[in-house]
């Protein structure tokens, strides 16, 4: 026996189906107060560890952009008019994307190392244009 017009088949048990033949979604249950209690605590963990991260990066940024500015003085002293050097650049960020596991893209952390790069170089050219001619 059949009711389709309810979604009923006498060959499900009388299980709803939908215009596919399948059970619809069931809706997942709700949290009990602990589950949501661990979540949260949970939570501030994974926010704590991402807060200490984010120290370390700043840290770890301005020692490249030490290193950066070193660099360039280096590249002062030995006669190197131009801050920009391309070639290093492209070596960089093909260091970056052959290190890359994920799950980071490669286009997503390529736009980020190529801002770090233009703030290096942003360091490095203050500080030409700081220290002026030398001579």
């Amino acid at each position: 026996m059949t009711d389709r017009a309810n979604g009923h088949d006498g060959r499900t048990g009388g299980a709803a189906r939908n215009a596919a033949g399948r059970a619809p979604a069931r809706r997942p249950s709700s949290p009990s107060d602990g589950e949501r209690q661990d979540a949260a605590a949970e939570l501030a963990r994974i926010r704590d560890r991402i807060d200490e991260l984010d120290r370390r990066i700043v840290d770890l940024l301005n020692e490249r952009a030490v290193l950066g500015r070193d660099a360039g003085r280096a590249k002062h002293v030995a006669g190197r008019r131009a801050v920009r050097d391309a070639e290093r650049e492209r070596e960089v960020l093909l260091r970056v994307a052959m290190a890359n596991p994920g799950p980071l893209s490669q286009a997503d952390l390529l736009s980020i190392y190529r801002r770090i790069v233009a703030a290096t170089r942003s360091v490095e050219h203050r500080d030409r244009t700081h220290d002026g001619p030398s001579g």
